[in-house]
């Protein structure tokens, strides 16, 4: 009875948490890139130069990885001239960057954990960026058009008063949150059931701070355990009141968001294969590198 009441206390609270989190700043982003013209956000994936690839990343930041946003944006950018450095700074950046991840990792883990999180990240993906243009990787893009987004273009209607903009934020965020509700759900009560069952020791051994194993294979294990962010930051913060190490957590938050099979399928759809694989392992290396810091500054 204990463990159950402890494992129920988790669900209600961690759902309340994420609830009130995700749809607060998913509206506040929906209102941020209402005042930002896409044409400023192409003209800063135009820059080239190291300025470039941070102007990628913060754009990254600020457009959720999906197929509506990000890979029309992409293929749009690339076919009509624009560094490769950049762009791929900003493919590296929008699922590590996502606000919703950011968020959740302040609120749930602390501020200091954030910090480190988005400096890593940030850091991977403008470095990467630069890698990926310097070896070439631009000569394994496909030659396909851009598609249109698939967002409705009734979306895309700005109203002019600032009323109607946090209306249409509002209402944008609880339609956003209504889609990935099934998955926050399924995220917390799989946390719930390691916080309220799962004996401290076994995680302890497995993927405490004296193994040094954890953090590749945590970065490994996120990618099938991945389904949205909602879903895996609970299960990995319950892992992490278990005795998980922090590095590992957050190598298997990093791994899973960036390599999620569904995100490399739209990759897949526009960039050959060994291209598809050099992120992958960009990715895998943002994953080991920000689980070391981790255990090393935390």
């Amino acid at each position: 009875m204990n463990s159950l009441t402890k494992a129920i206390e988790y669900f209600l609270l961690i759902t309340v948490e994420l609830t009130v989190l995700f749809i607060g700043i998913s509206a506040i982003v929906n209102m941020v890139l209402m005042y930002i013209p896409k044409e400023k956000l192409r003209e800063w994936l135009s820059k080239r130069g190291i300025w470039g690839n941070i102007l990628g990343a913060i754009v990254g930041a600020l457009t959720p990885f999906c197929a509506c946003s990000t890979i029309p944006m992409t293929l749009g950018m690339l076919n009509a001239g624009a560094p490769f450095g950049p762009v791929m700074s900003f493919v590296i950046a929008s699922p590590l960057l996502n606000p919703i991840i950011i968020s959740m990792v302040a609120t749930l883990m602390g501020l200091k954990a954030c910090l480190i999180y988005f400096g890593v990240t940030f850091v991977g993906s403008v470095i990467f960026g630069v890698i990926l243009e310097k070896t070439g990787g631009s000569k394994h893009v496909k030659n396909i058009r851009a598609k249109q987004s698939c967002c409705g273009s009734a979306e895309n209607v700005i109203p002019p008063a600032f009323a109607g903009k946090v209306k249409v934020a509002v209402q944008s965020a609880w339609k956003d949150f209504r889609a990935v509700l099934v998955f926050l759900l399924i995220g917390v009560g799989i946390g719930a059931g390691i916080y309220g069952y799962l004996p401290e020791e076994f995680v302890v051994r497995i993927a405490g701070s004296n193994n040094p194993l954890a953090i590749p294979v945590a970065a490994i294990v996120g990618i099938p355990l991945y389904i949205r962010a909602e879903t895996a930051i609970p299960i990995g913060l319950a892992l992490a009141q278990k005795g998980m190490s922090m590095g590992a957590v957050i190598a298997l938050i990093i791994g899973g968001a960036g390599m999620a099979i569904p995100e490399m399928s739209m990759l897949a759809s526009i960039f050959q294969k060994r291209l598809v694989a050099s992120i992958v392992m960009v990715i895998f290396a943002t994953a080991v590198a920000g689980g070391y810091v981790f255990n090393l500054v935390l």
